[in-house]
């Protein structure tokens, strides 16, 4: 498959305006607001669309999946709080635009995502891009314990629950940022381990996101 990319000072100057909008919803983050300023969202998208692309808005990418609303995906970046050469795991490679913004952050970073020809399309573009990370197919739900354990784990899509494979695969002191409710409208959970027993549960606000699908899921 070819790709046309393109980024010349209109798509950079439609990031600025986005990062400043970003700044103004509440985002603080210096480094995760960089991010966004970098990572060219409208190459995830379709040419036709690309008016779209720099709008805080999710909009539809095929399989019933979004590409999430940049508020969103700042709102959970900002939760990680990422260092740089933190081991992170994302649940829900999607079109991969989380994945960039995390490889931005300087993470080094795990990705799973069920449908396999999401799959497909981030291995061919993410590294087309230049952005390099471990990519797979499969139940993100369980998690990657083959790989585990994590200093940060995110999950893009609402989960009826927080699964407890998951929490295992946490390191201490690592965190995990979940969105959980029912199919239509979650609250965003931040779970810290204290110890290899205790975790700390943090419930913020509410969003919207597709569900989860897995054995840990719905």
């Amino acid at each position: 498959m070819a790709y046309k990319f393109i980024d010349n000072y209109r798509e950079r100057g439609a990031r600025k305006k986005l990062v400043q909008k970003l700044r103004e919803r509440g985002i603080e983050d210096e480094n995760v607001l960089a991010a966004i300023g970098k990572v060219p969202r409208h190459y995830f998208f379709d040419e036709t669309f690309w008016v779209q692309a720099y709008k805080d808005i999710a909009f539809p990418i095929g399989d019933g999946q979004t590409i999430s609303q940049p508020y969103t995906v700042a709102y959970q970046s900002q939760l990680l709080h990422i260092k740089k050469g933190d081991k992170v795991l994302e649940i829900g490679t999607g079109s991969g635009y989380q994945t960039c913004i995390l490889l931005e952050l300087g993470a080094k970073v795990y990705t799973i995502e069920r449908q396999e020809s999401l799959y497909k399309r981030t291995i061919q573009v993410l590294p087309y891009m230049g952005y390099d990370a471990e990519f797979f197919c499969g139940d993100g739900s369980k998690g990657m314990p083959e790989n585990a354990p994590f200093d940060r784990i995110i999950v893009t899509a609402g989960a009826p629950f927080v699964p407890d494979l998951l929490l295992k695969q946490l390191k201490v002191g690592g965190i995990l940022v979940i969105p959980v409710g029912d199919e239509k409208e979650q609250k965003m959970v931040t779970v810290i381990r204290v110890s290899e027993t205790e975790f700390d549960k943090i419930v913020l606000d509410t969003f919207r996101f597709v569900p989860l699908v897995g054995d840990q899921a719905w």
